[in-house]
Order: C-alpha cells, then structure tokens, then sequence
C-alpha cells in the first residue's frame, strides 16, 4: 500500500512537470469551497476538499512545486486512483475490507488524541513537572575519571604494580586497554554522572579516593583499574534545558489517562480471549 501510495505521488506528480504549464482554473460561479466539484469519474465526486487533504500528505519536496504544476498533478492521481478504485468494486477481499477498517480505525483513533496532546502541554503543566523532578532533588555528584580495562585480574594487578612503581596512567592505558576508545586518549571517560556507568564500575568510582588509582574492579566487560581525577556538584538543569523531555513526558501521561478514561466506560468484552495465540500467524484464516 504504501509503495502504491509512493507510485501516485511520484508518477503522477512527475507527469504533472512534463505537461504544458496551466493557468489557474477560472471559476464561473461563487468563490470555490472544500465541496466544490473538481472531477467526476463515472459519476463518483472529486473535491477540492480531496484535492487540498491529498497535497497535505505530499512530502515537501513536492509541495515546492509550481501550483498550477501540482494542481494537474493532484488532479490526475486522484482521477486515476479513482478509477481503479471503481475498477476493484465487488472483487476486494476479506483481507482488504480488514485493513480497510484497521486503517480508519486508527486514523480516527489517532484523531481522538490530538486535542488531548495539544491541552496537555501547557506552561503550568511543564513547571509542575519541572518542580515535581527537582524542587527536592539532592545535589548530584559528578565524576570526571579514566580506566584501563583489560581481560584477566591477573594483567590488571601486573598493571596496577607498575603504577604504583611510577608508571603513567594515560601511557599504560594507551598500550594495554581493551577498550580502544578510551585508551587511545589515556583511558579518560570524561565526565558523568551516576546511572551512566554499569553498577560495579560505579560503585568503585563512588568509593574511590580523587588522584589514587582504585581496582582491579570486575564487570562484565573485564577488569578495571579506575583514576578519578576530579568530582564535581551537578548543576541542575533549566527548564528551558529538559522542556522536550518533559513536554513528552506530560504528552505520554496524559495519552494513557484519556485511553484508560475512554476504554474503561466502554462497554468492553473480550469473548476472543481464550483463543490459541499461534492463529495470529495463520493467514490462511483470512480466505476462509
């Protein structure tokens, strides 16, 4: 369906440029409306209510185009598809009256929740959000450290001895870190915060001493030598600095409130529960 869809915006609108450049259409009557009448094929209506929903689908590549070049161009599409439209009467089948239904289903369904989206996200809404996150929030901690991991306790402990004979963090991380990235610049990780790092890691940063190398600490990765160089108090984040964040958060709550509103005062029942879950991959149910 799509690809189709792809064929008629592109095909049409493309025959639309080879064709000799019309004037606008000249109306005789009263000022045009959505309803007005722009074609009939086989008697069925097309509007300019049709005409201007089908340009707002286009990508915008093809709404730079000339308006009397994309005027042809809808014009056609929507006089061709109506054709084969009318030429599939009677011969749709079952699978295609259902995608029909879920199609609008969801159409009209993503229709619902749009006023909803849109009286959700308010300046009041987002400052409560904000205060609710961090008028109470305990200064973070964050940590501005370097690593060198290797594979086996007992390479990190060979490593761990020669720093502490003198060695150079960054140059031992350089040659002997598995993990490259880090290692080509010395073994530092920059600077973050907690949650950032996986909880073995974390908890031997939190606990190590600043300018004393700590380890060997284990992860799923391997073995650790760790450096935290230096810590720092977080600096809280504006509202303007987290308002997406935030602006996502109220969308997503206030979705799944109007939903569960919505479906709780229907009148639900689910007789189709006992079903054997395979048959949703038996399209073979769909020709019977």
């Amino acid at each position: 369906m799509a690809k189709a869809m792809r064929f008629f915006a592109g095909a049409a609108l493309a025959a639309g440029l080879a064709l000799p450049v019309l004037t606008a259409p000249v109306w005789a009557e009263d000022a045009p409306t959505a309803d007005t009448v722009v074609a009939t094929v086989n008697g069925t209506a097309i509007t300019l209510g049709h005409m201007i929903i089908a340009r707002e689908a286009l990508p915008d590549q093809y709404k730079a185009l000339p308006p009397d070049v994309l005027f042809k161009g809808i014009l056609d599409q929507l006089v061709q598809q109506t054709a084969l439209e009318q030429s599939m009467d009677g011969k749709l089948t079952r699978r295609d009256t259902l995608h029909l239904e879920n199609e609008e289903r969801g159409y009209v369904s993503a229709r619902a929740l749009e006023a909803v989206v849109r009286g959700a996200v308010t300046d009041a809404a987002l400052q409560a959000a904000y205060d609710a996150r961090f008028k109470d929030a305990a200064p973070q901690t964050e940590y501005n450290a370097a690593h060198i991991l290797v594979a086996d306790e007992a390479k990190a402990k060979e490593l761990l001895a020669e720093l502490e004979a003198g060695a150079d963090f960054g140059e031992l991380a350089k040659t002997n870190s598995t993990d490259t990235g880090s290692g080509a610049v010395g073994g530092d990780l920059g600077w973050f915060g907690l949650g950032m790092m996986v909880k073995p890691f974390e908890e031997a940063v939190v606990a190590a001493e600043v300018g004393k190398v700590a380890g060997p600490v284990q992860s799923d990765f391997g073995f650790h030598l760790i450096l935290v160089k230096e810590t720092r108090v977080a600096a809280q984040p504006t509202l303007d600095d987290i308002r997406d964040e935030l602006a996502t958060e109220i969308e997503q709550q206030a979705i799944e409130a109007h939903v569960t509103e919505v479906t709780a005062a229907a009148a639900v029942e689910t007789p189709g529960e006992g079903i054997d879950p395979a048959l949703l991959g038996d399209l073979s149910l769909l020709d019977k």
